[in-house]
């Protein structure tokens, strides 16, 4: 009985990131559509010069 339980256990636990995964994705997926390009587009352009990655 001991072994059923942990292993229902451990299913739950491994549920629990992916609905973190997918819940978080959509969330980005709704902002960045809901945002104007130019904003994206300056937020990218902010990442890359505060990584050191040349953008142009």
């Amino acid at each position: 009985m001991t072994t059923q339980t942990l292993k229902a256990s451990a299913s739950r636990a491994g549920l629990i990131p992916a609905v973190f995964a997918v819940v978080l994705g959509l969330g980005i997926v709704t902002l960045a559509g809901h945002v104007q390009a130019s904003a994206l587009h300056d937020a990218a352009h902010d990442v890359r010069h505060a990584t050191g990655f040349p953008c142009h």
